[in-house]
């Protein structure tokens, strides 16, 4: 089992930035995925950003994509996924979930299916403000 924590959401006007954490109770699977989803009320969660554990370049949603990015740091206690969010709109107003997968996926589409992670967090809300 791993338990995820992400931290870092709160209120932010238009065109500022946040950076999200996601700290992970034990280092993940090497072998394994780590993503960051959304959910706006009333909406899907949708993938926003992703990545294979063991190296590969990160895949983005189009509505995020140039204006966040992910990364991650790790010991062998855990590790810390982050996204930092530049520019941000009304529209990226969500609660952000950080997920974990323990193996990683062939297709680039597959990074996108939140049934494919086994472990979540309970999210963290950013509200952007007009």
């Amino acid at each position: 089992q791993v338990a995820l924590a992400e931290s870092g959401g709160g209120l932010v006007e238009v065109g500022g930035s946040l950076i999200l954490s996601c700290v992970t109770s034990r280092r993940t699977f090497g072998g394994g995925a780590m993503a960051w989803f959304r959910q706006a009320p009333g909406k899907a969660r949708e993938f926003v950003a992703g990545f294979a554990r063991n190296g590969g370049p990160a895949l983005y949603s189009g509505s995020v994509q140039g204006r966040y990015t992910v990364s991650v740091s790790g010991d062998n206690n855990g590790d810390t996924m982050y996204l930092q969010m530049n520019s941000l709109k009304p529209e990226d107003t969500a609660v952000y979930y950080c997920a974990v997968s323990r193996t990683a996926f062939y297709l680039g589409h597959d990074y996108e299916i939140d049934l494919n992670y086994d472990y979540w967090g309970q999210g963290t809300q950013v509200t952007v403000s007009s």
